[in-house]
Formats: structure tokens, sequence, C-alpha cells
């Protein structure tokens, strides 16, 4: 069944209530009426029985019945009341004649019996056998009722039309937006949010389009910010999977230089040594400047060898490969310590076997940054390392006591801990670095195990 519309619920409401009003009116009216047509008859019977009597008996006395006759044909008709006399035998020698007062017009018998009281009847019994009878006659002061009844009725059909046509046209002009509003709420639903509003008639309307306009322009603005924040995201995304696969490829390149260092060059760099040495050992005392300069030979090869080992670290460790990670940082934190033997380094770890290359790679450049940061930055005294993990996680921590954190570290060049944030974050953990108690840094990886690439 299809749904009322609001226009025609506010019109039968409207109708409903006027007829509502109409009828109640009526009603007042008619008791109103009633009311006063019976104090009328009831007064009036009253007043003209008693009168009559004892003017009747008056003449009775005086004249008898014929006087009596005259006297009531002189007489003629009393409003509101039927006045007859009669003889002894029941013969009726006087009625009273008919009402000239809207004369051939009778209320509905329905409404004479609504408004009309008992009727009255008043009996004096005169002189010479003859019987005075007057009896309440209601007739005109009802006709008189109901031509009110239905003047008022006229009347209040008459207002209930107008007002109601009044009513019918101010819904109408009212609600006629409405339409105009929903359109534009389903325009708006099926995407077409550069859709407005024309300016619409009366106040409220024109308060609602304007409100709808405002609504649908913040929507546009909206969606277009989200589409924008979705492009932008999409793009991050594809750029931090091509940072993802450019990392890969740097690996990678990294660890076939450290093996071209560690196998090609540094079996060049070991023969050249060991032909210096052996040159020297053949010069002796015969030729002591040969010998002087493959001395000098042997001595650059040795730096040059102690600068690549150094070297190959920071390009990959290798060590990664074949000892795992608890030995390679081990390693690590043994070489700065011969280079800084000042420093106070601590290394603390509890390690499964096998951690997946993405991770254990992960933690190690943690590692390794947070050390040299602290060795050649930070001017530090002691620096503490801490990996522990477990079931679920790896949480990689490094800890100085150096001049602490520069305010613009994050700023674009500073490539280090930038890198660190999103190779962990690649991984799905979380990378945070701030101030330790006041002084030095906290260098801090947690990263899930569940990814193990």
């Amino acid at each position: 069944m299809r749904p009322m519309r609001l226009r025609t619920r506010l019109n039968l409401v409207v109708a409903a209530l006027s007829a509502a009003f109409v009828i109640v009116l009526i009603s007042a009216q008619v008791e109103s009426s009633r009311a006063s047509v019976r104090e009328e008859i009831e007064a009036a019977n009253r007043v003209a029985s008693q009168l009559l009597g004892r003017l009747a008996e008056v003449y009775a006395r005086v004249g008898g019945p014929d006087m009596v006759l005259q006297f009531l044909q002189q007489l003629g008709r009393v409003r509101a009341n039927e006045v007859s006399l009669q003889s002894a035998t029941g013969e009726i020698l006087y009625r009273s004649p008919p009402a000239t007062y809207k004369a051939g017009r009778e209320a509905p018998s329905w409404f004479a019996h609504l408004l009309a009281p008992q009727p009255a009847t008043y009996s004096f019994e005169l002189r010479g056998g003859v019987l005075l009878v007057v009896q309440a006659q209601p007739s005109r002061a009802v006709l008189d009722a109901w031509d009110d009844v239905t003047r008022l009725t006229a009347i209040a059909a008459a207002m209930f039309v107008m007002v109601n046509g009044l009513a019918f046209w101010s819904v109408k002009r009212a609600l006629d937006p409405f339409p105009v509003i929903a359109g534009g709420l389903e325009r708006i639903q099926q995407g077409d949010l550069a859709f407005r509003l024309p300016p619409l008639a009366g106040n409220e309307a024109h308060a609602i389009g304007a409100a709808f306009n405002r609504m649908a322009q913040a929507v546009q603005d909206k969606v277009l910010a989200e589409r924008k924040v979705h492009d932008a995201e999409a793009r991050l995304e594809e750029r931090r999977e091509m940072a993802s696969l450019a990392d890969q490829r740097v690996e990678e390149e990294r660890r076939l230089i450290a093996h071209e260092l560690h196998d090609e060059f540094g079996q060049s760099v070991t023969a050249i040594r060991s032909l210096a040495l052996a040159i020297t050992s053949q010069a002796g005392e015969r030729d002591p400047a040969t010998g002087d300069v493959a001395r000098l030979i042997s001595e650059e090869a040795a730096r040059l060898y102690d600068a690549m080992h150094g070297l190959i670290p920071r390009l990959t460790p290798l060590s990664l490969d074949t000892l795992g990670l608890a030995a390679t940082l081990e390693s690590l934190v043994r070489d700065w310590q011969r280079r800084h033997p000042a420093v106070a380094l601590s290394l603390r770890q509890d390690l499964p076997i096998e951690l997946g290359p993405s991770i254990t790679l992960a933690i190690y450049r943690v590692v390794q940054e947070g050390l040299i940061n602290a060795l050649r930055h930070a001017q530090a005294a002691r620096v503490d390392i801490t990996v522990h993990c477990d079931a679920q996680r790896i949480l990689a921590t490094v800890t100085d006591d150096g001049t602490g954190l520069i305010a613009d570290w994050a700023r674009p060049g500073h490539f280090g801990l930038r890198g660190l944030a999103d190779r962990v974050q690649q991984l799905g953990g979380t990378f945070n670095i701030g101030a330790h108690e006041g002084r030095g840094v906290r260098l801090t990886a947690d990263i899930p195990l569940g990814v193990q690439t």
C-alpha cells in the first residue's frame, strides 16, 4: 500500500479540525436554543395560564360562557399557547386561530422532538359548566431555533470551505519545495555532488535550500579531500614499494660489492703484500733502496687491506650468512671497541638460531647505526646494546650517554635514521628514538616475528 503523502495528511488534519470546530459550534448553538426554548415556553405558558384563567373566571361570573367566548375571540392567538373552550358535553366552543408568524412552515420533527419541552396543560372550570384549557405550543419557538441553527450551519459551512481552501493552498505552497529537496538528495545519493538547489520560495524553504547547498559543498569538498588522500596514500604505498625494491637492490649491490672486495680485491691486496715482502727479503743488504720501497708497498697494502675490511661491514656484514646475527653483532662490538678503547661498550642479546633475512639485516642495521652515531657524533662514554627475542617479537635497543639527539635529525638529508624507520615499518614494526634520562639517546626497534622474509 502506497504511503499517504504529507500534503494529504496535513489537509486531512486541517479538515478534521475544522469539521470538529463546526460540529462543536452547532452543538453548542442547539443546546443553547434548547434551553432558551424550554425556558421561554414554560414561562409563557405559566403566565398565560394564570392570567387567562383569572380573567375567564371574572367574565364567567359576570356574563356567563357567552362573555368568556366573546373575550377569547377578541383576544385572538396567544404566542406559545393553544387556548380552547369546551362545553360541559365536550363540544369545542373556541380554539385559538392558526399562527400567522412564519405560517406554513414547521421545523423537522426530529429537531422539534430534540428541543420542545414536555407539553404543559392548564384547565380551568368556569361558571356555566365550560372548561378553559391552556396548553403550551412551542412550534414557533422551535422554528425560530431551527432557523438560527440553519443560518449558523450555512455560515459555518461557508467558513469551513473558505478556511480549508486557504489552508490547502497554504500547505501546497509551503510543501512545494519538498519534492525539489528530495530530488536533490537523490542526486547527491547517486553521486552528483556538484548538484545545487535553486532558490526556493518561502523563508523556511530558502533556509533549508541554503543549508542543503552548504551540506552538498561540504560533502563534495570532503569527498575530493578523501580522494586526494586516497591517491596520496596510493602514491605513497607505491613509493614505499619502490623504495623497498630499491633497498633490496641496494643490499644486493652492497653484498656483491662486499664479496668482490673480499674475494677479488682482498686476494689482490694480499698478493701485492706478499710480493712486496718477497722483494724485501730478496733485496736484503744488496739493494737497500729496493727493500725500502718494497716495505712501503707492503705497509700500504696492509693499511689498504685493513681499510677494506672496515668498509665491508658497512656495505653488508658477510658474516650474517655464515655466522648468524648473534656472532655478527659480537664481532661488530669488538671491532668498534678496539677502535674506541676509552668507551665502555656492552652487548646483551638473547636470540634464536634462525631469523628471517629481512629481520636479521634490519636488527643489524639498527644496532650498527645506533652504535656509530653514538661513537662518532654523540661523544658518548658508554653505549649499551640489548637485543631480546621471544615467540612474538624481537626488540633491539641502543642507549648512550652522549650529547643527545640533534633537533633537526628528521629533516630531509638525514637518511640514516629515517631509512631505519622506513625499514622497520616495512616489516610491520615500530621505530622510536628519543632522549634518555635527560642526556643521551635511546634508539628502539620493535619488530613482530610474523614477518619472516
